[in-house]
């Protein structure tokens, strides 16, 4: 079996990085990419107990993420994790994880996350019950060198562009020579 990888979605809160995820993963399926979302909101609700938003719940839970996304792509999937990961070394983790990795950046500004936040969190955020949000009240690290970015809420060019590196790296993995036989001394 080809191991899969992890796509990290990353960008402020609201920014859109969920709908992208859910959009590039429609791409790779439609594409035979074996591919699944690992959404940041979704996995603190299916955890027990909810993780929380401190500093060192933040990296708990970050840790939880990459950990769970590496044992998904070690059996041939392709994660799009989309979740702020607002320090870079959150995003290390999902890299050092990651048989192979694609570091994407949804960038919009303060003002398009709050356009579109459905949540309530940078309300929240003005009226002091959300001191640690990111971007906010707390620090974003936007990355350095991402591979893809989105710029602003559009999706489509963005899901392309993941489905064309994703679909690339699946073609150059088939045509690698593969070991064939028992194991070593065999």
């Amino acid at each position: 079996m080809t191991a899969g990888g992890i796509i990290g979605i990353t960008g402020r809160p609201q920014s859109g990085k969920s709908t992208l995820a859910r959009a590039a993963v429609r791409r790779l399926r439609a594409a035979g990419v074996a591919a699944v979302v690992l959404d940041g909101d979704e996995v603190r609700r299916a955890l027990v107990p909810p993780p929380g938003y401190s500093d060192e719940e933040r990296e708990a839970f970050y840790a939880t993420l990459a950990n769970l996304a590496g044992v998904l792509a070690a059996q041939g999937l392709w994660v799009a994790v989309a979740a702020t990961l607002p320090r870079r070394r959150y995003r290390e983790q999902l890299r050092a994880r990651a048989p192979r990795f694609l570091e994407v950046f949804v960038d919009a500004t303060r003002e398009q996350c709050e356009a579109r936040d459905s949540k309530g969190l940078y309300e929240r955020f003005r009226k002091g019950l959300a001191p640690t949000l990111p971007g906010a009240g707390a620090t974003y690290e936007a990355p350095v060198e991402p591979d893809v970015v989105a710029s602003g809420g559009r999706d489509g060019p963005a899901a392309e562009a993941i489905a064309e590196r994703v679909t690339g790296e699946e073609r150059r993995s088939e045509h690698r020579p593969r070991r064939c036989g028992a194991g070593r001394g065999q």
